[in-house]
């Protein structure tokens, strides 16, 4: 039987002076454990509700060592990372800085970009510019874009890459169809925002998100790093599996330049700040009430909003999720709430990552799972369910 252990969530605004063990939820450890025994190497999990709040983690932290993940524990958030800008262009928008149906190429001359991509269409995936990270077509094709897997990723994990190098390789790519005219996942549109933001404000995107959600929230877990390769104590390790000259070798790839995939996906967080971040955004605390509508209006054809997905909860679900998750190089990360921000459930999960994405099934039904358990009802279908499958 696992050692389970209590812990004090006194200053948790939603706990109402409650302290919940995780033996008052076994349903949520079994669905970790569940998680672990499908094939990742841990998992932690933060949940509130209207039972209040309980965290808990299982499998491991580290290859070859017995310690469970830690429960406050740092991670790479991936495409997490674009509800955080998202979140940032809107509060510009609200301070007058920007304009949601701006011509981009008026802010980013330099670029010469089509000028029917807007601010929006950049914040919904809508604008049609190739994603720089490769694009896989329904036909089978696949066009590559910066090497972000195998041995080639892992020899230059440690380089540097700037914004304008990733904006520049993506808009010599063909667009994938005219703006605003459908709607594709392109990491490319939230390394735009980043430049977007920095260009209107004078500062640096890790500036401007201290300025407007890290300093008022008091996310000291949260991390903007650029190029820094390091993730803050404590943590648990991602791995990467690779095949060289005939043999399979894995590598912890915990330390790596996230410069490759900038803010298409390098932020560093925790499930308590992931839940700070997302009970607040809905909540309304970040944004005025119709950009926050606004942010919530999902695109018909996938149902994302700007740097959100919409997803129905299920027949037997509490209505209407938003949701963004998140992979990157051997971490997961999961971010749910109701829409006013009332329940959530955050999570990371380590793994061994590889070329073929093995895990990508597993974590669509441990993402499914852990829905199930929180809110009751089963996921709609979502192009964010095997977030591993496509880095960011």
């Amino acid at each position: 039987m696992e050692k389970r252990t209590t812990e004090d969530f006194s200053s948790s605004e939603n706990m109402k002076g409650k302290r919940f063990a995780a033996q008052d939820r076994p349903e949520l450890q079994k669905a970790i454990q569940e998680i672990v025994d499908s094939g990742f190497l841990g998992v932690q999990l933060r949940v509130h509700d209207e039972q209040g709040e309980w965290v808990g983690s299982a499998g491991v932290s580290r290859l070859g060592e017995e310690a469970k993940p830690p429960t406050n524990g740092h991670f790479r958030i991936g495409s997490n990372t674009k509800t955080f800008t998202a979140t940032v262009v809107l509060q510009l928008v609200a301070e007058g800085r920007i304009g949601l149906d701006d011509p981009v190429v008026d802010h980013l001359p330099e670029f010469g970009m089509d000028r029917r991509i807007t601010v929006r269409m950049l914040l919904q995936h809508t604008s049609g510019v190739f994603n720089f990270t490769g694009e896989y077509y329904e036909d089978g094709t696949v066009v590559p874009g910066i090497p972000w897997q195998g041995r080639e990723w892992v020899d230059n994990r440690f380089k540097t890459y700037r914004p304008e190098e990733l904006v520049r390789l993506a808009l010599s790519k063909p667009v994938r169809f005219e703006p605003g005219t459908d709607w594709s996942y392109s990491n490319t549109n939230y390394v735009l925002a980043r430049l977007l933001i920095e260009k209107v404000t004078g500062s640096s995107l890790a500036e401007e998100m201290q300025r407007l959600i890290l300093g008022p929230l008091g996310l000291s877990g949260t991390v903007v790093p650029d190029t820094q390769p390091d993730i803050p104590e404590p943590h648990a390790h991602a791995y990467y599996r690779y095949e060289d000259a005939g043999e399979q070798k894995t590598v912890d790839v915990t330390r790596q330049n996230p410069s490759w995939i900038s803010t298409g996906g390098d932020m560093i967080s925790t499930t308590q700040d992931l839940h700070t971040f997302i009970s607040a955004l809905m909540g309304g605390k970040l944004l005025p009430a119709a950009l926050l509508a606004e942010m919530c209006k999902p695109y018909p054809k996938i149902g994302y909003g700007l740097g959100v997905f919409v997803q129905d909860a299920g027949p037997n679900g509490d209505g209407t999720i938003i949701t963004h998750n998140g992979g990157i190089s051997g971490y997961a990360a999961l971010m749910y709430s109701t829409p006013d921000g009332s329940k959530t459930l955050t999570a990371s999960l380590n793994y061994v990552d590889d070329v073929a994405m093995s895990l990508a099934v597993a974590f669509q039904k441990a993402t499914q799972r852990l829905v199930e358990e929180v809110f009751g009802g089963g996921l709609a279908g979502s192009a964010d369910a095997t977030e591993p499958a496509k880095q960011g």
